[in-house]
């Protein structure tokens, strides 16, 4: 991974005051497209990786230096942290690099038009943040032929690479076509190194009842009553 910026020796005197940042305006933001999408990305994550300490998030402002305003990531993921017990005090509503220590290891940008700015001003910030992985989902082709974009940081710039197996945190992402929440479409996933997608609460509940499923019937089929085991 590159060099990952952190935070820390800071004085109580240099740590700016939370309720003067804005934490939340109650603006919309998205479409019901990339809003399903971020769900997706962020409950499968949770549900996947249970024994991993982490924080995953969608559309929660991120203050990377009290000077400047919040960018605001389709979704973030930043490991060895956690969310404050106290979640609702002004300082814990959003993600302050200060107070965390450290930036998201991973952010992921949806686009949806060609007003985003993805692939510069927004690309410049996590740049300058030090963010080791940013992605940019671009389901219908606004900003190019390419889908996918993966950038890995590399000293002080990011660099495009093709592979989708993020190394540094054990994570890859994969396009999958197939139906979440009763809609199916072309979704970006997170899978294993071996292309196997995460799967949702949902998802794994299901498969569960398809195995119990199988077993019943087999069991039936040698003369077994599968209520009586």
């Amino acid at each position: 991974m590159g060099e990952q910026l952190l935070v820390k020796d800071i004085d109580d005197c240099d740590i700016p005051d939370a309720n003067l940042l804005i934490t939340e305006d109650d603006t919309p933001v998205d479409n019901l497209a990339s809003e399903k999408q971020q769900r997706l990305l962020v409950s499968s994550l949770y549900s996947s990786l249970q024994n991993q300490v982490f924080l995953a998030a969608a559309n929660v402002g991120v203050y990377h230096t009290y000077t400047e305003p919040a960018i605001v990531p389709d979704v973030f993921v930043s490991f060895d942290v956690q969310t404050p017990e106290n979640w609702w005090e002004k300082e814990n509503r959003c993600y302050l690099v200060w107070k965390f220590g450290k930036s998201p290891e991973l952010v992921i940008e949806i686009v949806s038009n060609k007003k985003g700015n993805e692939l510069d001003e927004k690309l410049q910030i996590y740049e300058k943040m030090r963010v080791a992985y940013y992605i940019v989902y671009d389901p219908h082709q606004n900003l190019g032929e390419q889908v996918l974009r993966i950038y890995t940081i590399k000293g002080r710039r990011y660099l495009e690479t093709t592979n989708n197996w993020l190394e540094d945190i054990g994570l890859g992402v994969t396009l999958w076509t197939g139906e979440f929440e009763g809609r199916n479409d072309s979704w970006l996933r997170w899978c294993d190194q071996a292309g196997t997608i995460l799967l949702t609460g949902d998802e794994r509940a299901q498969q569960a009842e398809q195995r119990a499923q199988l077993l019943a019937e087999r069991l039936k089929a040698l003369g077994v009553d599968p209520d009586s085991i």
